[in-house]
């Protein structure tokens, strides 16, 4: 075994072991978070169980609803906003002069970093609210918060959503100024700081001035939700996953059955490739979303935490565990009616064909499904599916299919501009520009192709990963890798594939890109540090598969598909499982 690839094994190793490390660490953490007074991290008779972390807002209303205050906004700080919207508004009938707890329920009714969008009607609700709340609190750092929330439900008739979060940042700025050394305040600002931030000319800048204060909070209290839970989010950027890992871990620990909280941790994780983490969190998250229904339907953070399952077990190459959680979304009745549920009930079933390379069940995805989704207002969601019945479409030769996906892709961007989302747009024609480019090579028109691969490539580059996805369902440098070997420009692929696993590490194929024959040994021997990644798979992959079906005859193995309509639409029909990818083709690595 040459040097280089034994360093990169030996790296391996070692990442294990820091895995193996970070669970040590989180039983520690268990352990002194258990042995802490009661009053710091549970409130409710000192049952652990409801432990949510430390919030001491010290709210100008009734002794009696202080506690119960404090709890709703950490409830809150954890994005738990059906939950907290609750506890708001027990605590607003328990002491009707709580202007707080107004703001409170008007707080809930927008969701800063979630691609939901409040009804007219919730803007409405939200007004009286916090026109109530500012008729009650007389005092001055309760008044800021008061005005910053009054400036988002400003103005109802308003559709311009971005500008409003914009007033609400400025709101918080403001009152973040008054009252620098408040921890809720200053955790809130920096929440209104990373929201702003994607759309900002120096989106870094903002990022920077987030983490600051959220890592201030930290040291004053390495228990409160806020600063934790937006620091992740603030770090789950370009080359910022490490800045919060110490926050990472200490998150699980104060809030051991908070859904979202169980979560967070994995958006470090994605980006840092590790598997295992991604898997064991978002596991222990569904778990506990499960148990807290929502108006009778599955909370949406169980299907956003099986998406991120979903993924985890597909870099894994377990397809087999990946293809259970789809089980698990079929045992569900109904799912709670929002953008999030949308996008992963899209997402799910095109991420599992579009990653396996199972192209002709990809392009028979029906759009829309289920129904009863709101997916009018999701047009980001609709075009994942789209995208992916194109890409199918281009790689089995039915073009006329791929060409409507695209035109559709096309639609649906246009749509997502009109309504104010230009993030959303941004999203949809990166993945238009990579079905354009299979288009184009399909049609002869090489340059054109890898032309229209490269402005996906850098489109992507302008913008940061939206939290509610854990990845894409192809990155454009592993497809640019993918259209440059198919053309034969094994070298120029090479880099491509480089490039995808330096933005995201330990993606099954973007590691097992390069293997593919015609890949020239000298330029694979070239490639060992990155393909020596592929030994932190289980021992049972050391033979490691390809699935792009084109590349050998056999690939395609035998069985029904498992996604039909009726199972792809979340029916409750008796669906096969596919075979394993490692059950197809075997790609024999040769080690040195």
């Amino acid at each position: 075994m040459n040097g280089g690839y034994a360093a990169k094994l030996t790296g391996a190793v070692r990442a294990t072991g820091r895995s193996m490390q970070r669970r040590a660490i989180r039983v520690g953490l268990a352990l002194a978070v258990a042995v802490m007074p009661v009053a710091l991290v549970a409130q409710e008779g000192g049952d652990e169980g409801n432990s949510i972390g430390t919030v001491d807002f010290g709210v100008d209303c009734q002794e009696a609803v202080q506690e119960d205050f404090d709890r709703a906004l950490a409830l809150l700080h954890h994005m738990m906003y059906s939950e907290a919207q609750e506890a708001f508004a027990s605590i607003a009938e328990a002491d009707p002069n709580c202007g707080m707890a107004y703001w409170g329920v008007a707080s809930t009714l927008f969701q800063p970093l979630w691609p939901t969008r409040p009804s007219e009607a919730e803007l409405e609700q939200g007004l009286s609210a916090v026109e109530t709340a500012e008729g009650l609190v007389q005092d001055e750092r309760e008044r800021n918060l008061v005005a910053a929330t009054k400036a988002f439900f400003e103005h109802p008739e308003d559709d311009d959503y971005w500008a409003r979060l914009e007033r609400w940042a400025d709101g918080m700025e403001n009152a973040y100024q008054a009252n620098p050394d408040d921890l809720d305040t200053a955790a809130l600002y920096g929440l209104a700081l990373v929201t702003v931030a994607p759309r900002a000319d120096d989106r870094h800048a903002l990022h920077d001035e987030a983490e600051a204060i959220l890592r201030a909070v930290f040291e004053e209290e390495p228990t409160h939700p806020g600063a934790i839970h937006y620091s992740i989010h603030s770090t789950d950027v370009d080359g910022r996953a490490e800045n919060a890992l110490d926050m990472v871990e200490v998150y699980g620990a104060i809030a051991p059955n908070v859904a979202h909280a169980l979560h967070m941790p994995s958006h470090i994780y994605v980006r840092l490739g590790d598997w295992p983490e991604v898997i064991d969190w978002n596991r222990r998250s569904a778990d506990a979303a499960l148990r807290e229904p929502v108006d009778g339907a599955a909370s949406h953070h169980y299907i956003h935490a099986l998406d991120y399952l979903l993924y985890a077990y597909l870099q894994r190459g377990e397809d087999a565990q990946a293809w259970m959680l789809f089980e698990e979304v079929l045992a569900v009745e109904r799912h709670q009616p929002t953008f999030i549920s949308a996008f992963h009930a899209a997402a799910m079933p095109a991420r599992f064909t579009v990653e396996r390379r199972r192209w002709e069940e990809a392009a028979m995805l029906p759009p829309r499904t289920p129904e009863y989704l709101p997916w009018e207002e999701a047009q980001w969601a609709e075009g994942l599916t789209w995208y992916a019945r194109g890409l199918g479409g281009v790689h089995i030769g039915d073009i006329d299919r791929a060409e409507e996906a695209a035109q559709r892709l096309e639609a649906l961007r246009d749509d997502a501009l009109a309504a104010g989302e230009e993030g959303f747009a941004t999203y949809i024609e990166i993945d238009r520009r990579i079905l354009a480019g299979w288009l184009a090579r399909t049609a002869g028109r090489y340059e054109e192709a890898v032309a229209s691969m490269r402005s996906a490539v850098e489109l992507e580059a302008s913008v940061e990963k939206d939290p509610t996805t854990p990845g894409a369902l192809l990155p454009p440098n592993e497809a640019l890798g993918d259209l440059l070997m198919d053309l034969g420009r094994p070298n120029e692929a090479l880099e491509a594939y480089r490039a995808a696993e330096e933005v995201w590490p330990g993606r099954y194929n973007t590691l097992l890109g390069p293997l593919v024959p015609p890949l020239p040994l000298a330029t694979r021997r070239r490639h060992e540090p990155t393909t020596a990644d592929c030994w932190r798979l289980p021992l049972s992959r050391r033979a490691l598969a390809r699935t792009k079906p084109e590349r050998f005859s056999n690939a395609e193995v035998s069985g029904r598909s498992p996604f039909s309509a009726a199972a792809v639409g979340l029916s409750k029909l008796a669906i096969p499982r596919p075979p394993h990818r490692a059950g197809a083709v075997l790609l024999r690595i040769r080690r040195k």
